[in-house]
């Protein structure tokens, strides 16, 4: 499920090529996770590791996580 998440989420990255030559990638909807490299193919790389660094991050302290192609990481909310 996890692999299913970061497959998906990387499916909505956006590139974009700044002045400088290098490229900046984001993850619309999931605030925070972006890389910013020289290559294309380096940017996507490092946009992956920083989605992963922010799931493990996020997975451990217990933060809302955003559902993407109906698949939703969040632990179920229990009553007792």
């Amino acid at each position: 499920m996890l692999s299913d998440y970061i497959r998906a989420a990387m499916k909505k990255a956006k590139y974009e090529r700044l002045e400088d030559g290098s490229y900046f990638g984001r993850i619309p909807g999931i605030r925070g996770v972006w890389a910013n490299e020289e290559t294309e193919a380096t940017c996507r790389e490092e946009l992956r590791n920083a989605l992963e660094d922010w799931l493990i991050f996020s997975i451990r302290h217990g933060y809302r996580i955003p559902t993407i192609a109906g698949i939703n990481l969040n632990a179920p909310v229990t009553t007792s």
